[in-house]
């Protein structure tokens, strides 16, 4: 398998290019840098990701990876409900986000992590080339979009580590315009961020008590899945 096989090519290369491109070092080409990551060749793209490796910066996270069932779900869910934008909730490391980006390549995606250096890394992708990402540092219990900012927000393993659920889905509700998807584990385990563990009723009443209209679910893999819908 090519290099370019093992990674999400144009995520992982504008990574790259926004991570190092005011480097002290010039460790990546200039026509490297100037070119439109869309016209960048084959060649370049793969270039580029060694250069990445080369510098050791953590090019893991592009890897294509047999896809989770459930992000293989939700990524089925947004392409019946067709969003124009979309604000991804506790980004993280991007389990989510670069496969939803490898395949919605012109969706307006927001995200937002806690973490500073979470946020560093998914905006450096957005200077790299990814012009329809941003990322902000925030919490999901304390947004400040406005109310029906996005299409559709997901809340994708993220619910079972807030230490107040229901403000959290309070907020996406109050910021999305069409839906909010959610997953969340349905069984216990040991890691030890998990502090909730929730079942359907649970979280259909938690939607409706934040606002929407009605819940439907699905099941994968120990995982639930909500679709929650919002009124106008």
């Amino acid at each position: 398998m090519s290099i370019l096989e093992q990674y999400f090519a144009n995520l992982a290369a504008a990574f790259v290019r926004g991570r190092l491109a005011n480097s002290e070092e010039t460790i990546v080409a200039k026509d490297l840098l100037s070119i439109p990551l869309e016209e960048l060749l084959p060649e370049q793209l793969e270039e580029l990701i060694k250069i990445g490796l080369s510098a050791e910066l953590k090019m893991y996270k592009f890897k294509r990876k047999i896809r989770l069932a459930r992000v293989h779900r939700v990524l089925g869910i947004l392409q019946a409900l067709a969003p124009t934008n979309l604000l991804d909730s506790g980004s993280g490391r991007g389990t989510f986000l670069w496969p939803l980006l490898d395949a919605f390549p012109e969706l307006l995606v927001t995200s937002i992590d806690t973490e500073d250096i979470r946020v560093r890394d998914i905006n450096a992708v957005r200077d790299g080339g990814i012009s329809n990402l941003s990322a902000e540092k925030m919490d999901l219990t304390e947004l400040s979009f406005d109310d029906k900012t996005f299409d559709v927000v997901t809340v994708l393993e993220v619910l079972e580590h807030i230490l107040n659920p229901q403000k959290a889905l309070n907020q996406a509700v109050r910021v999305a315009k069409q839906f909010v998807v959610l997953s969340v584990p349905t069984k216990e385990d040991d890691n030890p961020e998990h502090i909730h563990l929730f079942n359907q009723d649970i979280i259909k009443n938690m939607f409706l008590e934040a606002g929407a209209v009605n819940v439907r679910f699905d099941y994968v893999l120990n995982h639930l899945i909500a679709i929650a819908k919002i009124g106008n």
